[in-house]
């Protein structure tokens, strides 16, 4: 087992009780049955732990992930080593960016990093490709699922060059606490600062002024949201008067 936090960790392989490959693709039941045979032969199952690098960018070409249990997330890296969390993966998301050597001209270098303990099928890149070349069903999910990927992106970047940093904060506060189920984070200033792609000053000023109107509270290592209702309001750009 690999600790956690280490950039060059490779993914565990294990035994346990999981859903079947044929539940993680939603395409699944209209492969033909030699297509369905070959991916689930070639299937390895993966664990990873909280902190384990997965995939680092485009020169590696680990495969495409049916993530059984877990949360992963996707960014990008600049020049500088600054963070910029694209989307997350949870239970039921396939991840194709992971097999970047059979997506021809992709303009993003991404690296996948888990979050959590996570579970997760890897189907090997030539074998996904051989399948989805002959598979139209297949071909088109995997289209599909691109530009699903590719608008989530787009979004984000619009929010990045013209969003206040007051509502991508606020909203990043919220989906946290969707995620963890709770309104006590646990999240350094750094952290929150790499999924936002800004500076820690930034997330340490931002999140002082937040407390100072009461919307959290700070403590070391952990953010505690105090009034979602104005939280909300921030994220979606309404004046302090709407209610």
């Amino acid at each position: 087992m690999t600790g956690a936090g280490n950039r060059g960790a490779e993914p565990e392989q294990v035994r346990v009780k999981v859903p079947e490959l044929s539940r993680c693709l939603p395409v699944w039941d209209r492969l033909s049955a030699q297509d369905q045979q070959q991916l689930r032969a070639a299937a390895t199952l993966r664990k990873v732990q909280a902190g384990d690098m997965i995939h680092s960018g485009g020169a590696d070409c680990l495969g495409l992930l049916a993530i059984c249990e877990g949360q992963l997330r996707t960014f990008i890296l600049s020049e500088e080593g600054r963070e910029v969390t694209l989307y997350r993966l949870l239970a039921g998301d396939i991840c194709l960016f992971s097999a970047s050597c059979v997506m021809k001209n992709l303009p993003l270098d991404l690296m996948i990093q888990a979050e959590k303990e996570t579970v997760f099928w890897v189907i090997p890149a030539p074998i996904y490709q051989s399948v989805m070349e002959r598979s139209a069903p297949l071909a088109n999910y995997t289209n599909e699922l691109m530009a699903a990927h590719f608008s989530e992106v787009m979004w984000l970047m619009e929010q990045i060059l013209w969003g206040r940093m007051d509502q991508r904060l606020a909203a990043f506060l919220l989906e946290e606490s969707g995620l963890e189920g709770s309104d006590s984070l646990r999240a350094t200033h750094e952290r929150i600062a790499n999924h936002l792609g800004t500076a820690r000053e930034v997330v340490t000023r931002m999140l002082r002024y937040f407390q100072s109107e009461g919307m959290v509270r700070l403590a070391r290592g952990s953010v505690e949201l105090r009034d979602r209702e104005k939280l909300e309001r921030l994220a979606a750009g309404r004046p302090e008067r709407e209610k």
